[in-house]
């Protein structure tokens, strides 16, 4: 099975790096000074379930892509229409896609893009960062990828998926019920991203504060609102999934902060927003939601208009 990674970051390149690791026959497609950086120093990943140092395959001209069997995108939301066109050369008809992005509103779009390929749902439950010098940092022991056929069917190249990465430390699992794992996240992270992001703070720091705990839940009670109101019931592993929030003394925050704290992009729209736009064709009142969501608008609006990148 021949695959195709788009992005070599902090997901890309983790998950990617794995099915190297397990002899994969693996291709990152990758912006020109990122492959010739793999080319020079290698895939270099430090994590506490061991380093490496791997030889990765990567291309950056769009002309150079033949058919894949699998294309797992890992690019951010925002990036995501003109990742689409980059890589249409590799998507040929019947071609699987795994979108490893956060929330629901990229499915559309790939699915409008490419009508006769098959689209994926995918979940990475990670924490890492690519650093500036190339390499992809995985904080924490957490490394889990949850993949499905959107209707709950089979699919031989997610079995062999998952049979791949059976031989490396992350734990991946083809599901049947995926549509509800990516809600199940989709709730974790616009709480996360949401409170860390407005209060400009770790999850430890949040909870320090008298208001802390009760702004956290909450802004949870609203997303899981939202979420119960599309036909959501939460995955057994749910409760677990929930317990980051409220681990005193921890240094969580969502990448989304790491974006402001560095004068980035973020996926505010994509996650947030798209979180509120639900809740008002649901006609709920979800003030806090609100509140985060008109939060991030604010600090695009700011950067744009080259004025303070609120960090």
């Amino acid at each position: 099975m021949r695959v195709l990674i788009l992005g070599a970051g902090a997901v890309g390149g983790y998950f990617g790096g794995r099915l190297v690791e397990a002899g994969a026959d693996v291709t990152f497609f990758v912006r020109e000074a990122r492959s010739r950086l793999l080319a020079e120093r290698g895939l270099r990943i430090e994590s506490p379930l061991g380093d490496m140092n791997l030889a990765a395959k990567a291309v950056f001209d769009p002309k150079a892509l033949t058919a894949f069997d699998l294309v797992i995108l890992t690019c951010k939301a925002y990036d995501l229409d003109e990742s689409l066109e980059t890589i249409a050369g590799a998507v040929a008809p019947g071609t699987g896609v795994l979108p490893l992005l956060n929330g629901f509103a990229h499915l559309d779009r790939i699915e409008a893009r490419f009508p006769e390929a098959k689209v994926f749902g995918g979940v990475a439950q990670i924490s890492a960062t690519l650093a500036e010098d190339g390499v992809v940092r995985h904080f924490g022991e957490r490394n889990r990828l949850i993949f499905g056929v959107r209707d709950g069917g089979p699919d031989e190249r997610l079995t062999a998926l998952e049979a791949i990465y059976a031989r490396t430390s992350v734990a991946a699992t083809f599901v049947d019920d995926v549509e509800r794992r990516l809600w199940d996240k989709f709730v974790l992270l616009a709480t996360l991203a949401g409170i860390t992001s407005m209060m400009r703070a770790s999850v430890g720091d949040i909870l320090a504060t008298p208001s802390g705990e009760r702004l956290i839940r909450l802004l949870l009670a609203e997303c899981e609102s939202v979420a119960r109101a599309q036909g959501w019931t939460p995955s057994p592993e749910f409760p677990e999934l929930l317990s980051i929030l409220f681990v005193r003394g921890s240094a969580l925050k969502a990448s989304m902060l790491r974006d402001i704290e560095r004068g980035g992009r973020t996926e505010g729209e994509h996650i947030l927003g798209d979180m509120l736009a639900r809740a008002r064709r649901a006609r709920l009142e979800t003030p806090a939601l609100e509140i985060a969501a008109t939060h991030l608008r604010a600090y695009e609006a700011s950067r744009a208009s080259g004025g303070t990148n609120f960090a």
